[in-house]
């Protein structure tokens, strides 16, 4: 694992939503390293504690990110310049295993979408992706999920888009005809689809949001409730031991 931080030449930028970026950052040996489900920690100018963002994409040199501003540091991020240096820690945690022989779906949810097409890409044709936003205007990486080829399905909450409804409506369907389950979004989607995973007797991993501050489980900020090899209680920190986690250990 790589804690070093380094530069990264902000290649290109994309505003996707009035509140949602996409940069394009080039470091050829990070690039080449970095695998699904793994996530960055950003340096934002002015600020002491880096900005964790999930990776979205990599292609060659390439890593892609895309965040939602949520606060005065990704804010700040919003307006880096394309040409500007980028400074980060990654690739950090540890991301989706994905195997090559079972039927997987991937599930995102709003800002959890993007870790999921490099997962999915990963995955190839082969795989499915349910994607859910709260409306139309939230919608995000649709042509980039459909070049994959993979059976593509997308819901919106109040149905302006897509399929009216949850992610876990259509994922219902189509359980059957999975082996496996990756999942990104908030906290009660994901529990939901932990549930189904379980009824439905399916494996699940699932990848953790959680405020993070150094990145690497120094700080203890980010622990989560996890059941050990008992069924006991334990603590693990999403940083460094997630962000991605069986279903089955997380405490919901």
């Amino acid at each position: 694992m790589k804690y070093d931080a380094q530069d990264c030449k902000l290649v290109a930028k994309y505003q996707l939503t009035s509140t949602i970026y996409d940069f394009r950052l080039r470091n050829e040996e990070l690039a080449a390293i970095t695998r699904p489900g793994q996530f960055a920690h950003i340096l934002v100018p002015g600020k002491t504690l880096r900005r964790p963002i999930s990776v979205c994409d990599v292609e060659g040199d390439i890593i892609r990110v895309v965040f939602e501003v949520r606060g005065e540091g990704t804010e700040i991020l919003s307006h880096s310049e394309t040409g500007d240096i980028v400074n980060i820690i990654a690739p950090l945690g540890n991301g989706f295993d994905i195997p090559e022989d079972k039927r997987i779906a991937f599930i995102g949810g709003g800002i959890g979408v993007p870790p999921m097409l490099y997962s999915a890409k990963t995955a190839g044709s082969s795989c499915t992706v349910i994607n859910g936003f709260r409306d139309k205007s939230a919608v995000i990486l649709t042509e980039d999920f459909r070049k994959i080829g993979c059976r593509f399905i997308e819901t919106t909450d109040n149905g302006s888009y897509g399929i009216h409804g949850f992610v876990t409506s259509p994922l219902e369907e189509i359980i059957d005809e999975i082996d496996m389950i990756c999942a990104c979004g908030p906290t009660p989607m994901l529990k939901n689809i932990a549930s189904l995973a379980e009824k439905h007797g399916k494996e699940c991993l699932v990848s953790l949001e959680q405020r993070m501050a150094c990145g690497v489980g120094a700080c203890l900020g980010c622990a989560v409730g996890i059941k050990n090899e008992k069924g006991e209680l334990t603590y693990k920190h999403v940083c460094k031991n997630g962000p991605v986690f069986r279903a089955e250990e997380v405490i919901w």
